[in-house]
This record gives C-alpha cells, structure tokens and sequence, in this order.
C-alpha cells in the first residue's frame, strides 16, 4: 500500500503554514482583491499534491505567488499610483447625514446593507453620520456628528474643570457630597468579590 500520502499532507500543512505566514496574518475580511485572489490561489495549489500532483512543483508555486504579492505591496507603498490601480480608494457613502446615490449605483450596494454595517457599529440613525466611506478591504468606516458622539473621559475632565473654576470665581463652596446609602448599593460590586463576600449584605429579599 502506497502511504506517500501521509507525508505529503504533513508536508503541505507545513508549507502552507509557512506560506500564509509569510503572506501576512490579515483575516479575509481586512484582505485587498490581490490578498485574496492570492490566497485563493495558494489553497487550490495545496490541495493538489494529494491528487498525484508533484509536491514540490506545487510548493514552489506557491512561493511565486506569495513573492509576487509581496512585490505588489511593495509597489504600493512607493507609489499612490500603484496602491490605487491594485488597492482602489474609499468611496463616500453618507455625507453630513445624506446618503451619496451614486456612489450606492457604482457600488451595487444597497441601502438596507449599509444600515445594517452602521447597527452592527452602534449608529442608529443615518442623520447622525457625518461621513460614512467604504473601504477597499469591504468595510465601513462611520464618523458621527459632533452631538452624537458618546462623551469621553477627556470631555468629562474639561467639563469638571470648567465647573471648578466657576466656583472658584463666584466664591462658593462646593456642596458636601452625600454618601450613598448602604441600601441602594452604593458597595463596590468588584470589591466584594476580591473580600469574598458582601461588607454590607443587600436585604434577604434581595438575596
């Protein structure tokens, strides 16, 4: 019995990982078209040694195929031109909360897609985008209005600051804070379970 196919298959498993390895570690959804048609590429090539093809003729491809695209990366790096050609550019979908129609025509991409892109990301509302571009790689890339963008620790530490020195310019103590009562949970949830156990226990009909 001819088990030449045990190694062959260890062989290509090897080969392969080292191949995409190289090739680089984005998943298929972050791929340029050139990443995936090579990727596609190198999976059918690894298939065929079980097949009775030859081994190492088919590894060798593969090498040819992973230097090109690292060749073509190369280029695109140096010049706009070429990243352009290969890659393409973004293309605006919504600006300043107004969907682009022509853009959709030119993409075959409907409406119902893009809204589901933006829930998947949080956006509600399309008004509430102030651009909306898709990416050479499929993805959407949102920026909101100004108003609708979640507040930062950074807009609450200007905001604090603001507040103290309108206090300090009127003269006025700040209020005394009032301390959370032991009954509405005001206890450090965390806390509890590094002390093993609750320092104030919540009612027994809340047990």
């Amino acid at each position: 019995m001819d088990f030449d196919w045990i190694w062959k298959a260890i062989l290509i498993v090897l080969a392969g990982t080292l191949l995409l390895r190289i090739a680089g570690r984005k998943s298929i959804s972050q791929m340029t078209l050139a990443q995936t048609v090579i990727m596609i590429g190198i999976g059918s090539l690894l298939i065929q040694p079980v097949a009775g093809k030859n081994i190492w003729t088919t590894i060798g491809v593969g090498l040819i195929l992973v230097f090109t695209l690292m060749i073509m990366e190369y280029l695109q790096v140096k010049s706009d031109r070429v990243e352009q050609f290969i890659t393409g550019k973004a293309k605006i979908l919504i600006e300043n909360g107004t969907i682009q129609e022509k853009n959709f025509k030119k993409l075959r991409m409907t409406v119902d897609q893009l809204e589901m892109k933006l829930r998947q990301q949080g956006v509600s509302k399309i008004s509430d985008v102030k651009w909306a571009t898709l990416e050479p790689n499929g993805q959407v890339g949102v920026e909101l209005m100004p108003q609708a963008k979640p507040v930062t620790i950074q807009d609450l530490n200007q905001l604090q600051a603001k507040v103290d020195r309108l206090i300090n310019m009127l003269n006025v103590a700040p209020a005394a804070t009032r301390p959370v009562s032991q009954k509405t949970g005001g206890e450090d949830i965390f806390k509890e379970i590094q002390q093993s156990g609750s320092v104030n226990p919540p009612p027994k009909h809340l047990q």
